[in-house]
């Protein structure tokens, strides 16, 4: 038994020592050509890709928050909905239109809940016009900012960022415009996280 003990003792203190040796190609992917990022000065970009009709976001988005509560000063942290299709763009541009309209904080993990713990189909403007004015939010005001240039333009960046990064699937970092994490590469939500700080802090360094 106590063979067996410090055996496992000596299992973990070897997989902690090699804990933050991850490798490019097993842990992560290097994205060639690098996307371009703009952050305050000292400061290292990490995106999550998500879309609201993904249960994998949605059981990410606690962890997400919990991390963000105590995530590294050097990381400056943004969410941008992916789009793969017609449905992803609709989710995207409701994403887009609540941070314009100042309503974000509020309905982001109430859509999530909306479509995933409570099962509301809302995969059409007219949709999501209804859902964002049980929040507050006027419709015709929802259908302005949905349709607006602004919303059309970071929709449009979203989709770029999309298509360049890589991506095969959501949940997905993005540290430095440089490197993809996803979650069948790091093995967690947790790993993933642990490995972007360690990039960044690498990158920070550079």
């Amino acid at each position: 038994m106590l063979k067996a003990l410090l055996a496992c003792a000596l299992l973990l203190a070897t997989h902690a020592a090699t804990a933050e040796d991850y490798v490019a190609g097993r842990h992560y992917e290097v994205i060639e050509p690098a996307l371009e990022t703009q952050t305050a000065d000292g400061k290292v970009s990490v995106m999550e890709l998500f879309w609201y009709g993904c249960p994998h976001c949605y059981e990410f988005e606690p962890t997400i928050e919990a991390w963000l509560e105590n995530k590294p000063e050097n990381i400056e942290f943004a969410r941008v909905p992916a789009v793969f299709a017609r449905n992803w763009e609709i989710h995207a541009r409701a994403f887009y239109a609540a941070e314009q309209l100042g309503v974000l904080d509020k309905t982001h993990e109430a859509l999530f809940t909306a479509l995933h713990r409570e099962r509301r189909r809302l995969f059409t403007p007219d949709d999501l016009a209804t859902f964002y004015a049980e929040h507050g939010v006027a419709e015709k005001d929802f259908r302005e900012a949905y349709d607006s240039f602004d919303v059309d333009n970071k929709t449009r960046r979203a989709m770029a960022i999309t298509r360049k990064s890589g991506i095969g699937g959501v949940p997905a970092l993005i540290v430095a415009g440089r490197y993809r994490l996803s979650t069948q590469q790091a093995g967690s939500y947790e790993a993933m996280l642990k490995i972007a700080e360690h990039l960044a802090a690498k990158e920070s360094n550079r």
